[in-house]
């Protein structure tokens, strides 16, 4: 069978991916890229006799070659497709490891409207998650407990309420807290809805807490029902850790609840960070809206302390929150059709004074959350969610956070603090 067929124009029902290839030595990138659709579709490392009419005709082809660049059609027989881990088994399983390549990355994909039908997408979406808090003209914000592990359900509750007291829309758990000895689920759940009520009645605004569900999939239905039960309209999921079958698993379950599913990203840069090798975090982003994630890491566009520049976190964004993508050479534009927003998380150590930069970048259709940035605020957590609010305010009137911080005590001496 011949795998490159530069003649071939994908219909409307293939699945198409982008790959980024480097062959081994003596390699050629034909044959490199060939091998990789092979190995992916209906191929082998030999000749077999067993091949049948139908292999030959749902076989993948590279149609396009741009080196390092190629792009290639899977038919949409070659998967079952409302099963996201079968399709992964298929287009970046093996693949990764043939001795032939050196580096293999998957970069890009573009979902044919036959499996979009299959898959549900966000179930609040953007414009959903901004009715929850009435707030539409201005970036939600957000806060991660500090420090990740070590305080008791108790001292959980007061960080949060004090960052709702200060202004605050999202109070998050981190990735790595979910039920210790020292801080149960339950417990903290408890205690942090009961100062979130709290916190709407002093303030007369909308409060969210994302409590940390991770867990195997029986467990977590038994924290999103525990949340859901005390009033919360938020679940979050480590979505690398957990898998894409839990979050599909999830977003089934949660079906008709109007709950947000919170999608935190940690583990990604094991297999996304290397740039000529693995998966990007642009192909994570599309898997997540196409299952159900409402709300997703993305990074800071360059802004903070995490990799990842305003090129790369921008086409991340432009994924995740438009209707259709835009055309480019080395990239494949995706038409979502019915499928909701999902909203695009900024954070990683931010703090008040990276608010017009990150939003100049980035827009107003983001959460931006402040771990540190808050916490590590000078007069402690309240008032460094003062300080983010304000700057936030005058990120949004246009007017230049210095000027803003001759009026706004929290402002300053935050931009005292972290001035870079």
């Amino acid at each position: 069978m011949q795998f490159v067929d530069k003649k071939y124009e994908p219909n409307k029902s293939d699945l198409i991916c982008l790959f980024r290839i480097e062959p081994s030595e003596k390699i050629s990138f034909e044959k490199a890229a060939a091998n990789v659709a092979k190995e992916s579709s209906v191929g082998t490392w030999t000749h077999i006799e067993t091949v049948n009419e139908r292999a030959k005709r749902i076989k993948a082809r590279v149609y396009e070659l741009n080196e390092p660049y190629a792009k290639i059609a899977y038919p949409k027989e070659l998967f079952e497709l409302g099963n996201v881990p079968q399709i992964l088994s298929s287009i970046a399983g093996n693949i990764f490891g043939m001795k032939l390549l050196n580096n293999l990355r998957f970069e890009d994909v573009m979902f044919p409207e036959e499996l979009l039908e299959k898959y549900k997408g966000p179930q609040v979406g953007l414009e959903g998650i901004r009715d929850i808090f009435s707030v539409h003209d201005r970036p939600l914000l957000g806060t991660i407990v500090k420090p990740k592990l070590g305080l008791d359900s108790k001292g959980h509750a007061e960080v949060a309420y004090r960052a709702w007291k200060g202004g605050l829309d999202i109070v998050k758990d981190d990735e790595n807290l979910s039920s210790m000895t020292f801080n149960t689920f339950e417990k903290r759940v408890d205690e942090t809805m009961r100062l979130k009520e709290k916190a709407e009645k002093e303030t007369g605004e909308k409060k969210e807490y994302m409590g940390n569900i991770t867990a195997p999939v029986s467990e977590m239905k038994k924290r999103a029902d525990c949340l859901i039960g005390k009033g919360s309209n938020y679940v979050m999921i480590d979505i690398v850790t957990t898998g894409w079958s839990a979050l599909q698993e999830m977003r089934d379950y949660l079906e008709g609840k109007d709950v947000v599913i919170h999608c935190h990203r940690a583990g990604h840069a094991a297999f996304t960070r290397n740039r000529k090798h693995g998966m990007s975090m642009l192909t994570v982003a599309k898997f997540t809206r196409l299952i159900g994630g409402d709300q997703l890491h993305i990074g800071t566009a360059g802004v903070g302390k995490m990799e990842g520049g305003e090129d790369k976190v921008l086409r991340i964004e432009e994924a995740v929150e438009s209707e259709k993508e835009k055309e480019d050479e080395n990239k494949l534009a995706q038409n979502w059709g019915d499928i909701k927003k999902t909203v695009a998380v900024a954070s990683g150590g931010l703090n008040p004074g990276d608010i017009p930069e990150l939003t100049g970048k980035m827009g107003r259709d983001i959460v931006a959350q402040f771990g540190g940035g808050c916490h590590g605020h000078p007069d402690g957590t309240e008032k460094g969610a003062k300080a983010i609010r304000q700057a936030c305010r005058a990120a949004m009137e246009g007017k230049d956070l210095k000027s803003s911080a001759e009026e706004n005590e929290e402002l300053r001496r935050a931009l005292e603090k972290w001035e870079r």
